[in-house]
């Protein structure tokens, strides 16, 4: 007989259940609930699709039927109740699959196999969505990091650029180009924004050129709150007007010079004659000639509508005896306001085949009244330059700046400075949270101390942060891009800001043994590795030499690399540095596959994010607990509540748990007389006098042998569970983590008191010869290794390319060399993982080495015969 079980309420499976009782030979249809909201089946946790409920329920299935949450602004309720199905539900699978009395340690075990096996069921059907997807979105909208997008546009509705550290910029338009023409020569003036807050500009480039070489450019920089001096930069060009020709007597036009809503002072008129002005003689020479025509306009209010009478602005005449298109822009002051604009020529066009006598109105220029001060908050770059055939068309939209960000920095003896061009991350952090583009957060707000510690650390190491905030994003999203260049990560806590770096910390901030972890609320999930599991990591960076996107490989030592992943790091300029936290990747990727989850008392809100603390616990096995039944601090004789395993010829330490939740020790001790005490070394005594729970809580200790008296872990998450309960999340430390970055990585850290298990067997002493009689082909052996099941036979000819020979569960194996002489094998372990490659050269152990012809020796001096020469 089997219980089916329906969830009303996905939030509280334990509430609104409603039980069925299935009969041998039922099918799932048969049960299926009759409510009008959706739901889904899982049977053993495990989704089941409506075309398949036709299957007749086990002897020992477990069916539930999951009323799906309604709404979600969005969300996806398929995922999300299939993670409540592995997160929530497991608990009573796994009552369910659990003989009557059932420890609560066997409860916890099962619980955590069910988890981790349904979280990966349900990240295979339900994928989350991708983070690296949003992120490829907008770099590929960025003028920065995308190549194809690299030059100058005008971003109409994208966030001005924040820049931070030492980048290029391929800064946007801060106001719309425009030409005018001077002495038959055409100018184009163009206003950048750099981005927001103060830089300084160590390069302005045309392409890959500093702009110092075009002697025909001018730059002026203004500092936020200054003003354009160089040229006007509020001018707005009509689209009407484009190269109309004008008729003699005809007005051309009228055309609006301006927009609603604003306010014009002077208005241009660009004319072009585009044949240049002649006439050809007989002789082959050219005679001037000149064209004359009239600028008006008139003001009209923001519908359209003249509110007077045309105005004649000015009467202008153009002579020349040239086939050079001619060139005349006219600028004409007029009153404050809104205007439209003509022109009429006013002699007669002479038509003959000989005369060069066009003029066409090329374009309409207003220049609106300037209130001061030019966009405050951030630097701009005005460049005008004279059109020659030293720079194209496009050239003139390809101007980068090099420069580095301003920012004050902060020192507790000092206080703040005045803004400095720095790297910072920490600086860099505290403007994001700072900036009225930010957070808009004070100084209480922020966790200042801790940033400028960050910031000693990371100078030491030269890790920097480079980067341009130039597409949509988050404040959130920011700070943590931000902070992960330099290791670390945002969090919140008690209404402040604050940042953790990971790095080594030696002084744990919380004990949790079997004496204050709540009972039942231990649970470890194990990630193991499989043939899918990346072995390095490649990282993208934006290299400064070329400002492109580099690729820097980083792997563990023994590892080949054969399936890298790629991360894409933004804010990460250099090489070195980029290699580093690759190598930080790859470590973590290796050494921290533990997920630890408890349940404490008020003794959980001291470890903060991020912090060290120890665990000892009896499942896993690491270090054993206990509490203090007496201490004498004569004879240093310290008796605990439970018997001590020890182990010979190891050392063996104690740790202590003071009464503010700290740790003291580990100290070094001796068996006691008894099989529940030991000896603390001399030297090493408590620096508090130890309780023995007469009056308060006794103290808690984790004992064990060499690394095995604890297991060191880093807080991940802390979620109070009531006045007087928190639940912790952390992540199992290892310091090899912070050691690979330096390129020496040493071996996993054991702390379990389990007989341990080489989870990546190791090939040793391999050799190869050649067949007896069959040069071509090959026979390897190798020592067995102990923790392997079976082994991988590979060869290749260049090392690279590497084609599988096959298996084999002895240590020997035999296969044809498909490469001759110039074969190279490799044979790796596998048992619980794979274990790393070994290689050898076929030509090490061959007959190919050697003449076959016995009365020809070795040595001669015919080069062309043997392989050696005297």
């Amino acid at each position: 007989m089997s219980i089916v079980a329906v969830h009303h309420n996905p939030w509280h499976p334990g509430k609104d259940i409603q039980k069925i009782v299935a009969n041998d030979g039922n099918r799932i249809r048969e049960l299926a609930p009759s409510i009008a909201k959706p739901y889904i089946c899982l049977v053993n946790g495990e989704v089941i699709l409506r075309k398949d409920w036709i299957r007749e329920i086990g002897k020992n299935d477990i069916v539930q039927f999951v009323v799906l949450p309604q709404g979600g602004g969005g969300s996806n309720p398929l995922r999300m109740i299939l993670m409540l199905a592995v997160m929530v539900f497991a608990p009573y699978i796994a009552e369910a699959l659990l003989p009557v009395g059932a420890s609560a340690f066997a409860t916890s075990l099962t619980t955590a196999v069910i988890g981790m096996v349904g979280a990966v069921l349900v990240n295979v059907l339900v994928p989350p969505k991708s983070l690296s997807n949003s992120v490829a979105r907008s770099e590929s909208a960025s003028p920065t990091y995308s190549l194809a997008a690299q030059g100058n546009s005008a971003r109409i509705g994208e966030p001005i650029p924040v820049q931070y550290g030492r980048h290029i910029a391929w800064p946007d338009f801060a106001a719309s180009p425009y030409v005018e023409y001077s002495g038959n020569e055409q100018y184009l003036y163009q206003l950048f924004c750099i981005g927001l807050g103060e830089y300084d500009i160590e390069a302005i480039r045309i392409e890959d050129t500093d702009i110092s070489q075009f002697a025909e450019v001018s730059t002026e920089i203004i500092q936020p709150g200054g003003k354009l001096t160089l040229f006007p930069a509020n001018v707005e060009t009509s689209g009407e007007v484009s190269g109309q020709e004008m008729e003699t007597g005809k007005p051309l036009g009228a055309f609006v010079a301006n927009e609603a809503d604003t306010t014009a002072n002077a208005l241009a008129f660009d004319v072009v004659c585009t044949r240049g002005l002649y006439y050809a003689n007989d002789s082959g020479s050219l005679s001037e000639m000149s064209v004359s025509f009239r600028c008006e306009a008139r003001q009209i209010d923001d519908y359209g509508t003249a509110l007077g009478d045309w105005m004649v602005l000015g009467s202008e005449v153009i002579k020349a005896a040239t086939s050079t298109p001619q060139r005349r822009s006219y600028r004409y002051a007029v009153l404050p306001g809104r205007y439209e604009a003509r022109i009429t020529r006013t002699d007669a066009k002479n038509t003959n085949s000989r005369a060069g006598h066009e003029i066409c109105w090329a374009s309409l220029r207003a220049y609106l009244e300037d209130a001061g001060t030019v966009y405050p908050g951030m630097t701009l770059l005005a460049v005008r330059i004279r059109a020659t055939n030293n720079i194209s068309q496009q050239a003139s939209r390809k101007i980068n700046v090099i420069a580095t960000r301003k920012l004050p920095t902060w020192n507790p003896s000092t206080g703040w400075s005045e803004p400095v061009a720095t790297r910072s991350i920490a600086w860099a952090f505290v403007d994001a949270c700072k900036a009225e583009y930010g957070a808009k957060l004070n100084d209480g707000r922020i966790d200042l101390q801790a940033l400028y510690e960050l910031d000693q650390t990371l100078t030491e190491r030269g890790d920097y942060l480079d980067i341009r905030f130039d597409t949509k994003t988050t404040v959130w999203e920011a700070l943590s891009t931000i902070a992960r260049a330099g290791r670390a990560k945002p969090y919140r806590q008690g209404g402040m800001i604050r940042i953790v770096r990971d790095q080594p910390q030696s002084v744990p901030s919380g004990m949790f043994t079997m004496r204050n972890i709540v009972k039942g609320s231990f649970k470890v999930q194990y990630l193991m590795p499989t043939e899918e599991t990346a072995d390095a990591v490649d990282i993208e960076y934006f290299d400064a030499r070329i400002w492109k996107w580099k690729t820097v490989k980083a792997k563990m030592p023994d590892s080949i690399a054969e399936k890298p992943v790629t991360v894409k790091l933004l804010g990460v300029t250099n090489r070195d540095q980029a290699w580093r936290e690759g190598m930080y990747m790859a470590a973590c990727n290796r050494f921290r596959r533990r997920v630890i989850t408890l349940s404490t008392e008020m003794e959980g809100f001291i470890p903060t994010m991020g912090d060290l603390c120890i665990i000892a616990h009896d499942m896993p096995q690491w270090g054993q607990s206990a509490s203090v039944k007496a201490y004498d601090p004569e004879t240093r004789f310290l008796t605990l509540t439970e018997p001590l395993t020890w182990k010979a010829g190891e050392t063996h330490y104690i740790a202590l748990r003071r009464p503010n939740g700290t740790v003291f020790g580990p100290a070094a001790v001796t068996q006691g007389e008894a099989e529940n005490q030991c000896v603390i070394a001399e030297g090493s005594e408590p620096d508090f006098t130890p309780r023995m729970g007469d009056t308060s809580e006794p103290t808690h200790t984790a004992f064990g042998w060499g690394e095995t008296w604890r297991q060191p872990a880093r807080a991940l998450s802390l979620k109070p569970k009531g006045v007087n309960k928190v639940e912790i999340e952390m992540v199992g430390e290892d310091d090899a983590v912070h050691q690979a970055d330096t390129g020496t990585v040493p071996p996993e850290t054991t702390h379990t008191q389990l007989p341990t298990t080489t989870l990546r067997p190791l090939v040793t002493g391999l050799i190869v010869r050649s067949m007896p009689d069959a040069v071509e082909r090959a026979v390897l052996s190798w020592e067995p290794s102990p923790w392997a099941e079976y082994y991988y036979i590979e060869q290749s000819s260049d090392m690279k390319a590497w084609t599988r020979s096959g298996e084999s569960s002895a240590p020997n194996f035999s296969c044809i060399a498909l490469y001759g002489n110039s074969t190279y094998f490799r044979v790796c372990a596998t048992g619980i993982a794979v274990g790393p490659w070994v290689m050898i050269a076929y030509s090490a152990g061959s007959d190919y080495m050697w003449n076959p012809d016995e009365n020809t020796p070795m040595w001669s001096d015919d080069e062309n015969t043997l392989m050696w020469k005297n």
